[in-house]
C-alpha cells in the first residue's frame, strides 16, 4: 500500500503571510490540527496545534480578550511555523511513513514532489484507516487467525490451495511473525465451513468470526 493512495490531497494550506487568527479559523473550522506552510506550491514549514499552544499567551496572562486577539492577529505564519519538516514520498509505503512517524514521535507528514512541491498529507489516521482496511475489518465475510508454530515452507501456499479447492477467495492477508500466527479474511460467511476445512488439516484456529 503506497502512501498515495492513503494520503490527503489538496489539503488545507497557509501561507507564510497569513496570521495565526486565520490558522485558528482554519482549524476550528475543517476540525484540523496541522496545516502545512505553502509558498508558490512548495512546502516551506509547518503549522500545528501545538505550536500555536505554545506562541499564545498563557490563560494567566494580564492580557484581556481583545489584546490577546489583537496580538493573533499581527502574530504572522512565518514567526512560529516549523521550518525543519519531516516529509515523504507519494511513492513510499505506508508502513515506512507510519515507522517515521513513529520513530519521530509527529502526527503527520507532509507529501512532497521534485523541488519539495506538496502533494499532500498524510496523518496518523489516514495510517490507522490503512491499517483497518489492510485487514478488511468492515468487509463481509469470514476472519481467521491460525497458528503457525512451525516456519515450515508452503504453509501459505497450503492454505490457499485449500480455499481454492473450497472455491473460497481469501481477501486479506496478515502474518504476525512475533507471536507465528498469521490471520485471514475470505467471502465465506459460513464459519463452520471454514473451520472444517482448515481443521481437516491439522491447522490449529485460534480465532474465527
Amino acid at each position: 500500500m503506497l502512501v498515495k493512495n492513503k494520503m490527503t490531497v489538496n489539503p488545507i494550506i497557509v501561507h507564510p503571510d497569513q496570521t495565526i487568527s486565520e490558522v485558528l479559523d482554519l482549524m476550528h473550522a475543517h476540525q484540523i490540527h496541522r496545516i502545512p506552510v505553502v509558498d508558490k506550491g512548495k512546502l516551506v514549514g509547518l503549522v500545528t496545534q501545538g505550536v500555536v499552544q505554545e506562541n499564545t499567551p498563557s490563560h494567566l496572562t494580564t492580557l484581556s480578550i481583545h489584546e490577546m486577539n489583537y496580538l493573533l492577529s499581527k502574530t504572522k505564519v512565518v514567526d512560529i511555523m516549523l521550518k525543519k519538516v519531516m516529509t515523504i514520498n507519494a511513492e513510499a509505503l505506508i508502513e515506512e511513513a507510519a515507522d517515521i512517524m513513529d520513530k519521530q514521535d509527529i502526527g503527520c507528514l507532509p507529501v512532497v514532489g521534485e523541488d519539495n512541491v506538496l502533494l499532500g498529507i498524510l496523518t496518523t489516521g489516514d495510517i490507522l484507516k490503512a491499517f483497518v482496511e489492510l485487514l478488511g475489518l468492515h468487509q463481509r465475510g469470514t476472519k481467521i487467525t491460525v497458528e503457525a508454530e512451525d516456519d515450515r515452507v508452503g504453509v501459505i501456499a497450503e492454505v490457499s490451495a485449500l480455499f481454492a479447492a473450497a472455491k473460497i477467495n481469501i481477501s486479506h492477508f496478515a502474518v504476525n511473525t512475533g507471536i507465528k500466527e498469521f490471520t485471514l479474511r475470505c467471502d465465506e460467511v459460513d464459519t463452520k465451513k471454514v473451520r472444517k476445512i482448515l481443521e481437516e488439516k491439522g491447522f490449529k484456529i485460534t480465532s474465527i468470526k
